[in-house]
């Protein structure tokens, strides 16, 4: 009788071994939270992340959260995030040194906006956003060619220059309305598409503001303008491996090469979905275990003859 416990106790631990080693382990749902993070009120998820490898690797190194601040950065300086509208894939970003409709801020203390070029594909300043460039040199490439040349200032979505001139904020300047005849205005409106970024130094610019349209709501005027910087995203065509992903529990992210797009299946990432074939016989994961149940195998068939001998 204690000879047949024993089998039968063998063949229970046997049995519960297969099922780990030979049943392939899929990912959860909760797996699928893995990169997603708050920071303040703003949630943060694909394609942005806070924590490396996680989100789209065009987006990496991008989003940081100090004392529950999201903050934004890239090339041309560090930026505050308000919103992220992941319908309309759209940011809302703040520079504290970006003029408004009440006060002015010269000296070429302001950001302005560039992107570095392999970031340019990802992410650009919506088309209905405002550059409002001020006190801009004579010699600013803004004006090379003029007079001859037709300036590229002009209105954005209905906001522009004109309007701009009636903030409060220029009544300290006493400001001149220059024109073709006495060298180039004190502001210049433009959109990004333009010129490409907005870059004060090299634009020989001493500010500059910046404005988006909230349509279709009306507004009464450059006192009810939205100001910050909405950069539209993108993650270039449908995106099908990360929709593959999440489909399957798992979490999109990218490889230690920050280039290469894989799936993280909790204990294994995959190239395709955590239900791939391929996924698991690239993570080195179901090899591993056949080895370690070929070789408990091997001691348990050989201690369960010893038990009945």
């Amino acid at each position: 009788m204690s000879k047949l416990f024993t089998t039968l106790h063998n063949l229970i631990i046997l049995s519960s071994t297969l099922s780990y080693l030979i049943i392939p382990s899929h990912c959860s749902n909760s797996n699928n939270t893995t990169c997603r993070s708050y920071c303040g009120n703003i949630t943060i998820d694909y394609p942005f992340a806070l924590q490396y490898g996680c989100g789209h690797p065009g987006f990496r190194d991008l989003l940081f959260c100090i004392n529950n601040v999201l903050m934004f950065h890239i090339t041309s300086g560090s930026y505050r995030v308000l919103q992220i509208d992941y319908a309309y894939q759209a940011i809302i970003l703040h520079e504290p040194h970006m003029s408004t409709c009440e006060t002015l801020v010269l000296g070429t203390k302001g950001n302005g906006f560039s992107v570095e070029p392999w970031r340019a594909p990802y992410m650009s300043p919506t088309a209905d956003n405002v550059f409002m460039l001020i006190s801009c040199s004579p010699r600013s490439p803004l004006f090379q060619g003029f007079p001859e040349k037709h300036l590229p200032c002009r209105n954005v979505s209905g906001m522009g220059c004109e309007e701009y001139y009636g903030c409060p904020a220029w009544n300290m300047m006493g400001h001149k309305r220059l024109g073709f005849g006495s060298g180039p205005p004190e502001c210049c409106a433009v959109s990004y598409e333009a010129i490409k970024g907005i870059n004060l130094s090299k634009l020989e610019c001493e500010g500059y503001s910046s404005a988006y349209s909230v349509a279709p709501l009306k507004v009464d005027g450059p006192g009810d303008w939205a100001y910050g910087i909405r950069v539209r995203y993108s993650v270039q065509g449908s995106d099908e491996f990360c929709g593959a992903c999440e489909a399957t529990g798992g979490s999109c992210g990218y490889g230690s090469d920050g280039l290469r797009q894989v799936c993280m299946c909790g204990d294994f990432n995959s190239t395709s979905n955590c239900d791939s074939e391929v996924a698991l016989l690239s993570s080195g994961a179901r090899p591993m275990r056949l080895k370690m149940f070929t070789g408990f195998l091997t001691y348990m068939l050989a201690w369960m003859i010893a038990s009945w001998i």
